[in-house]
């Protein structure tokens, strides 16, 4: 695919530039199915499964941070919003 990610589908580093990140993100994110419920245990196993550096909580956050998914942290739901 790319230096950041494999043909195997895994993450090999968080990237520095603003338009990788981008890349790695979209990648991330179509990793999950739309306007399903995650609980945080599948989101960090999923993002566990895409990555060999370590940090499913970085993704995660920028996940959340960047609009892509979405969470409720009263009950711990984590999902990915429906495409417009």
């Amino acid at each position: 695919m790319t230096a950041l990610i494999t043909d195997d589908g895994i993450v090999t580093r968080w990237p520095a530039k603003a338009a990788d990140r981008v890349l790695v993100l979209d990648f991330l994110a179509a990793r999950f199915e739309p306007g399903r419920d995650y609980a945080e245990k599948e989101v960090n196993d999923i993002l566990k499964r895409h990555h060999s550096f370590g940090d499913w909580a970085l993704l995660r956050r920028e996940l959340i941070e960047s609009g892509r998914f979405r969470r409720d942290p009263g009950v711990g739901r984590y999902w990915l919003p429906q495409a417009s």
